[in-house]
């Protein structure tokens, strides 16, 4: 594919205007710097071996799973329904991302397309726009926030994190992350908002 990065591919570019098509060569230009920034210039053993371990979903299956258990179990109504639109707007936040958005905008992963950077895990599928690992848990931590709001701090600082890991790792540019982090957000309050909202009407006693 040649040592360049694609904000947006040519069949999306060419309707643009001349005026559109330079504002994304030069967001493009800055994608790109701050991902091999990120990717080689803040590259330590250590952050390899953390970032490399976070970005693995796989590892967050067992802790994810006891959260749900306890909540379905301890937790009361309240619980039970943080678990149920937990997972709704992961299922949610998932397609979207990947099934939908990804192949639609069709934006190769730097890992597809660059030249002289860090692959830390398997580069994936070739398209990363937007990330779905961005998606997914800022749609879970949006649910969970906003049933549990003193888990807040913990949840921003968990997206943050996950997000980094992938430019890190060398399988998203920060602008997918950043779009996986909307995606997800957006997801996640329009289920809370709907929720709350079918809740309130709950409460208005019928005449």
């Amino acid at each position: 594919m040649g040592a360049q990065s694609v904000l947006l591919p040519s069949h999306h570019v060419a309707c643009c205007s001349p005026v559109i098509s330079r504002l994304l060569s030069h967001l493009n230009d800055l994608d790109t710097s701050l991902f091999f920034s990120i990717n080689l210039g803040w590259a330590t053993p250590y952050l390899d071996v953390f970032f490399s371990f976070i970005t693995h979903k796989q590892h967050w299956y067992l802790p994810a799973g006891i959260l749900l258990v306890v909540l379905t179990w301890k937790g009361g109504r309240r619980g039970r329904w943080a678990v149920l639109l937990t997972l709704l707007a992961l299922i949610l936040a998932d397609q979207l991302s990947s099934s939908l958005l990804k192949p639609l905008i069709a934006r190769y992963r730097p890992c597809k397309v660059l030249e002289g950077f860090r692959l830390l895990v398997h580069c994936g599928s070739k398209y990363g726009f937007p990330s779905s690992h961005a998606a997914n848990i800022a749609a879970i931590g949006w649910v969970m926030a906003s049933f549990f709001p003193r888990s807040t701090v913990i949840w921003v600082l968990l997206g943050f994190l996950i997000g980094l890991s992938r430019v890190y790792v060398g399988v998203h540019y920060p602008l997918d992350v950043v779009a996986g982090w909307m995606l997800g957000m957006l997801i996640g309050g329009g289920i809370v908002w709907g929720w709350r909202r079918r809740e309130r009407g709950r409460e208005i006693p019928s005449r």
